[in-house]
């Protein structure tokens, strides 16, 4: 998927993809952020993490696979975006949160308390141990910010989507070594990559773009591998 006839520029984002009292709450959260001591992120000023954080979490609703799943799963949460964004955007849909260091997920936790976002859950853990548990097949909807090669993301998504199910990886500037390795691994991960769209516009950074994958069948009986594998030896 390296060519770039498979590229597309983002339509512009609605005037008004949040209310007036989902901005309030997401507000709560950032004013947590901009006080945290514990290095969860390294943007932490309200007004440049209204861009680099929400409004780079927002870019995935151009997605109505994403916009419309009632269960999604966050992995590698960090600070908890998206997820904690998508949350409060799509407030019939329940998100985890899958982290596996433990002063994210208590950040996180403490920013659903105070924000009261009722749908949301911090899960600490890593995706591999959740797909080995009750999240085995369970989501429709997988995203990941910038936490790893696509092949990686494609794996470590693979368990946790059902049949049919999408990922959305939000990533930087294209690397076509890295799609080229995706592309090789597809169908021993029994995901497909759809489209890649391009959303610098409206992000956080000018060559921000969104990868979607979709998954193509039952998982395989090989994954997920054990913690940390994906990583270190990706399929492709």
């Amino acid at each position: 998927m390296a060519d770039d006839e498979k590229v597309q520029d983002a339509p512009p984002l609605p005037g008004r993809l949040l209310s007036e009292p989902q901005r309030a709450t997401i507000a709560v959260v950032l004013e947590l952020l901009e006080v945290e001591r514990a290095s969860v992120s390294s943007v932490t000023d309200p007004k440049w993490a209204w861009k680099v954080h929400v409004a780079d979490s927002l870019t995935g609703l151009q997605f109505d696979e994403l916009a419309a799943a009632q269960r999604i799963a966050d992995i590698g949460s960090g600070a908890g975006f998206p997820g904690l964004v998508l949350a409060v955007a799509l407030p019939d849909a329940k998100v985890d949160l899958i982290e596996s260091i433990g002063r994210k997920c208590e950040f996180i936790q403490r920013a659903i308390d105070a924000a009261g976002i009722g749908n949301a859950r911090v899960v600490n853990a890593r995706s591999e141990e959740l797909a080995q548990a009750d999240g085995r097949e369970a989501y429709a909807a997988v995203t990941a910010r910038a936490v790893g090669r696509l092949s990686t993301l494609a794996e470590l998504a693979s368990p946790l989507l059902i049949d049919g199910g999408t990922l959305v990886a939000w990533k930087g500037k294209r690397d076509p070594d890295e799609e080229a390795q995706l592309s090789n691994a597809a169908q021993e991960l029994a995901m497909q990559p759809e489209q890649i769209l391009h959303v610098g516009p409206y992000a956080g950074s000018e060559h921000r773009h969104l990868h979607v994958l979709r998954k193509a069948g039952p998982t395989p009986q090989k994954l997920p591998r054990r913690p940390g594998i994906a990583k270190k030896r990706p399929f492709g």
